[in-house]
């Protein structure tokens, strides 16, 4: 698994669901640098369980996030013909109508593979033809990327389980503390609480107030 935090976001350029329903072509994340901060997540399938109660998650938090000037956006393998069909359907049917952050198409699984959170392996066998082994779909990847561009975080969890929304915002209010006071965030910290200064006398005057 690579690491891709403290390096530049891999670009892409691909096909998305905008506003639950409108399919543009070329989507990147270019129009976010110097504005805003990311939150990019993968998930592995459209029409399916653990997917669609992580995508209402971010939706349902989604204006505390573009409050602190973060932006949501979602990937999967699937294409953006079958992100339209899924947004069709109402949560009461396993759909996810009502998402209005952009859902991109990574059909050719090239934003995944340089993200490495593509499941399974690709190759060409000993007569030269293209094979695979395992599904080719995407892990559950989540990537902070600040205003510059570089990834600040990243999370991967295996298919079967979930992730903690809360969690990722926690994570954008550390960078934005860290950002803004330049102090910085000791376990546990959250919102509302003191930081660290970077040397050693931070350590031992935040160790005495604790």
């Amino acid at each position: 698994m690579a690491v891709l935090v403290g390096k530049k976001a891999p670009a892409f350029n691909a096909a998305a669901v905008i506003n639950g329903e409108e399919i543009v072509e070329s989507f990147s994340l270019d129009q976010y640098l110097g504005k805003k901060h990311v939150i990019l997540f993968f998930y592995p399938k459209d029409f399916t369980f653990v997917c669609p109660t992580e995508l209402h998650a971010f939706q349902e938090r989604l204006a505390d996030f573009q409050a602190k000037g973060v932006e949501i956006v979602a990937v999967s393998t699937d294409t953006e013909q079958s992100h339209w069909g899924w947004l069709q359907l109402s949560k009461d049917h396993g759909g996810i109508q009502g998402i209005t952050y952009p859902i991109v198409a990574d059909t050719n699984k090239t934003i995944s593979s340089n993200y490495d959170v593509l499941a399974g392996n690709y190759y060409y066998n000993e007569n030269d033809e293209l094979s695979a082994e395992g599904e080719l779909v995407a892990y559950r990847g989540l990537f902070l990327i600040d205003k510059e561009g570089i990834v600040r975080h990243q999370l991967v969890n295996d298919m079967p389980l979930g992730r903690n929304v809360d969690e990722a915002l926690r994570m954008v209010d550390a960078l934005r503390f860290f950002e803004e006071k330049g102090d910085v965030c000791p376990a546990n910290w959250s919102e509302g609480k003191e930081g660290m200064k970077a040397d050693h006398s931070g350590v031992a005057e935040y160790l005495s107030k604790n």
